[in-house]
């Protein structure tokens, strides 16, 4: 059976939830940083993922 494509799933994907554990655990395994890290990267620069991971490439460079 067809997926019904008026029914839309609203999650955005290219965004990381800071209010959701377990996106900001995934974030900080798949880019190499801590949670702490991550949620401080969420507060500087937003919740675009796209942003978020090239923050984390940033922070990981500069150790």
């Amino acid at each position: 059976m067809a997926d019904d494509k008026s029914k839309r799933d609203f999650r955005d994907r290219n965004r990381v939830s800071a209010d959701e554990d377990y996106e900001v655990d995934y974030f900080a395994r798949e880019n190499g940083v801590t949670i702490e890290q991550v949620r401080e990267l969420i507060k500087a620069n937003g919740n675009d993922r796209e942003a978020l991971i090239e923050a984390a490439r940033v922070l990981r460079e500069r150790k």
